[in-house]
């Protein structure tokens, strides 16, 4: 069964926990890793891995070097994440527990943190937070969110969120050829 497919039946299964119905743009994954350093023995951590778009571009990225953590809270495709890449450590979690899966995979600290999470994953648990005590001190967070939400509720909150855990937070262009269309969030400078 296709990616896709795949895809959208999860979301119809839990549309709260999947973050939507088509896979992500090669224009957002450009712009969502283009913000890191993926050189030399870097570890990098994803969360909401989905089917594994930028799972793609990360392990193309970082030609066998480094280490790669891949977070996925849907079992369904996080066994299909684990079976077509081997190399990248898939966990199938919940990002509230993105400290207990650094300490039992012997990682003290992630260089980046890619996330693809949706709202609801922001309002259960304090992912900005805990991005931020993940990283290491010169380590960035980037994280796709939706054009033309930021005024909602939650999409304030995360930006609050994210200025509260990090000292810099900026915002790439619209990526239009998203869909729907989106930008990137990129914080740097974690608060201990």
């Amino acid at each position: 069964m296709s990616d896709g497919r795949v895809l959208f039946q999860e979301f119809l299964r839990a549309p709260t926990r999947v973050a939507t119905v088509t896979a992500s743009s090669e224009a957002l994954v450009t712009a969502l890793l283009a913000p890191h350093q993926l050189d030399g023995s870097r570890v990098v951590v994803e969360l909401g891995a989905g089917t594994g778009r930028v799972t793609d571009a990360l392990q193309h990225r970082l030609r066998g070097t480094g280490r790669h953590v891949a977070v996925e809270i849907n079992p369904v495709l996080a066994a299909r994440l684990a079976e077509r890449h081997p190399a990248v450590t898939v966990v199938c979690a919940d990002a509230a527990r993105l400290p207990d899966v650094l300490t039992e995979h012997g990682i003290d600290q992630a260089d980046a943190i890619v996330s693809l999470l949706p709202w609801a994953a922001y309002a259960a648990a304090p992912v900005p937070a805990l991005a931020a005590r993940a990283l290491a001190p010169t380590g960035t967070f980037t994280q796709a969110t939706l054009r033309g939400f930021h005024l909602l509720p939650p999409a304030r909150k995360q930006a609050e969120d994210l200025r509260a855990a990090f000292g810099s937070l900026t915002a790439s262009p619209t990526i239009w050829r998203n869909l729907p269309p989106a930008r990137v969030l990129i914080a740097r400078e974690p608060r201990p």
